[in-house]
């Protein structure tokens, strides 16, 4: 069984944004984050049976806005967690950080606490798109800390960044990834806006830029990203000397993870093949109440839907799949996906070779194509 991730999610935010899905709520004054965390150790401790037998190699904190925890806090929520699970020695902990909610004597604090890698949740550093998407957070004061933080040299940061945005220039938006590239992160997330079901700009429509300028958004700054020696190892992931996200890269391999907190998902394969999906409670009353039942719902991933599922994520990553990574994550046999494969090629969208399977750029550019097939 191999090694596994751990999500933790925050659900709290001092506002939500207009694009947001997540299973957020913005945080009232009677709401206890101490409360929170005692059932986030609680839920983990309901799945010691997974974590007895296998170790801990990420642990990911999202949101919401999990920088609203003071370090007190976050302390004795990663202390309680290590003395619960097995973990690597070189375990990376990354922790969502929304630049309004931290000072650079946070930051510090939270590294004593055993964090070793942020992403800062940027969007953009033009204010009046800032002010488009839904975000409080001052350009000029996100821009000064993070410079601040890149003095210490060991800070191991990202910064997320959007595209596609509504009223957003090309300009604009080669602007955004020139003020990042200047300030030297080890990774950049740089991804398009997208709108989802159930969020204010579903209901609410915005202009958002034509599919032309879009294309040039993308076609240029991944251009600029990969000239200023920033390598692209995923479709929105660009690092510095290797410096990618272990957490992430999990998830992308079809990896297995454990989520703890409202409305977190966790995909966990059985010693005898099956892959089970497990949803925790997504009501916030509901997860911290006293029962301490925290799971909504398992589910075991019938086997003719492993493969969409395994090429929904590995074909995100820009490296050769292996065949023998399909038959070890899946358990399922290379002929059950001959004719999906097959229709692939003819497509153009990969390349079949004896041990690997390669995505061209058609399939890049047209994933949500390749993806189809295999469905």
């Amino acid at each position: 069984m191999t090694d596994l991730s751990l999500y933790i999610h925050i659900p709290w935010c001092l506002k939500i944004c207009p694009y947001c899905d997540f299973n957020t709520y913005k945080l009232k004054k009677y709401d206890s984050k101490i409360r929170y965390i005692k059932h986030l150790i609680q839920d983990l401790k309901t799945h010691s049976n997974i974590t007895k037998q296998r170790n801990i190699k990420t642990i990911f904190i999202g949101g919401g806005t999990p920088s609203l925890l003071n370090s007190n806090m976050l302390k004795y929520l990663l202390n309680t967690i290590k003395e619960n699970i097995s973990y690597n020695r070189t375990i990376e902990i990354t922790i969502e950080v929304n630049p309004e909610t931290v000072t650079i004597e946070k930051i510090l604090d939270y590294i004593k606490c055993g964090i070793n890698r942020f992403s800062f949740g940027v969007q953009t550093f033009n204010p009046t798109l800032l002010k488009l998407l839904g975000r409080t957070h001052s350009p000029e004061k996100t821009i000064c800390l993070l410079y601040e933080i890149q003095k210490y040299n060991t800070i191991n940061f990202n910064i997320d960044l959007m595209y596609g945005i509504p009223q957003q220039t090309l300009h604009n938006c080669l602007s955004d990834l020139e003020t990042a590239i200047l300030i030297n992160p080890q990774h950049i997330s740089w991804y398009q806006l997208s709108i989802e079901k159930n969020t204010i700009f579903y209901y609410q429509q915005p202009m958002l830029p034509t599919e032309s300028k879009i294309w040039a958004m993308y076609k240029q700054g991944n251009s600029l990203l990969i000239q200023s020696k920033y390598q692209r190892y995923e479709i929105s992931s660009y690092s510095r000397n290797h410096n990618i996200c272990l957490h992430n890269m999990n998830y992308w391999k079809f990896g297995d993870y454990l989520g703890i907190g409202c409305g977190a998902h966790s995909k966990i394969t059985k010693q005898n093949g099956d892959i089970i999906r497990i949803t925790k409670k997504k009501r916030l009353y509901e997860y911290c109440h006293k029962s301490q039942k925290y799971t909504a719902e398992i589910i075991k991933i019938p086997d003719q839907e492993k493969p969409v599922e395994y090429f929904m994520n590995v074909c995100r990553l820009l490296q050769p799949i292996k065949k023998t990574d399909f038959k070890l994550y899946t358990r399922l046999k290379l002929h059950n996906i001959q004719n999906n494969i097959q229709h692939a090629v003819f497509k153009k969208y990969i390349l079949e070779k004896d041990k690997y399977w390669y995505i061209t750029q058609k399939g890049r550019d047209f994933l949500n194509d390749l993806i189809m097939l295999f469905i």
